[in-house]
């Protein structure tokens, strides 16, 4: 069995834990702490590496990754819900819950999405509260509007 692999990269936002093998990525997540970037990133992980930087840099609206992350089955269906969500546009916790079919699933849907182990490229801070306030954001509610900006820098302005 291969063991996984780690590699860090610095982002305009902190800095991006990524793990993985060849079986695709099974995390990426941001950690406030000061880490140098990792010199030699595995090849496993160089890709992801790439694309997110070409994300950063307004370069990428989607990523090409292979994806191993590990979840319930239920946390699987929600993550691939949410690779649905198209780039620079954003959807509710309500119409995500309606999506899969049941209203009722709101706080298991919102808590799947807090557990969402794949940072940016599993879009989870595409999904905002029915009012279009950013609730719940395990990176920081100022990483998500930095990351929604970002995605979608004119639509932003309009709202006030």
């Amino acid at each position: 069995m291969e063991s996984n692999k780690i590699t860090y990269y610095k982002t305009p936002i902190g800095t991006a834990k990524i793990v993985g093998d060849k079986n695709g990525i099974s995390s990426i997540s941001v950690i406030d702490d000061e880490i140098d970037t990792s010199k030699k990133i595995p090849t496993c992980l160089k890709d992801c590496v790439l694309q997110l930087e070409e994300y950063f840099k307004g370069k990428r609206t989607y990523f090409n990754l292979k994806l191993n992350p590990k979840g319930t089955e239920f946390q699987q269906k929600i993550w691939n819900e949410l690779l649905e969500v198209p780039f620079g546009k954003t959807r509710t916790y309500l119409e995500q819950s309606k999506k899969l079919g049941d209203v009722k699933a709101i706080r298991a849907v919102a808590s799947a999405n807090g557990k969402n182990p794949i940072w940016i490229v599993i879009p989870c801070h595409r999904i905002i509260g029915s009012n279009g306030s950013l609730t719940g954001y395990a990176g920081g509610i100022w990483r998500k509007k930095w990351l929604l900006e970002h995605e979608n820098p004119s639509a932003q302005q309009s709202l006030f």
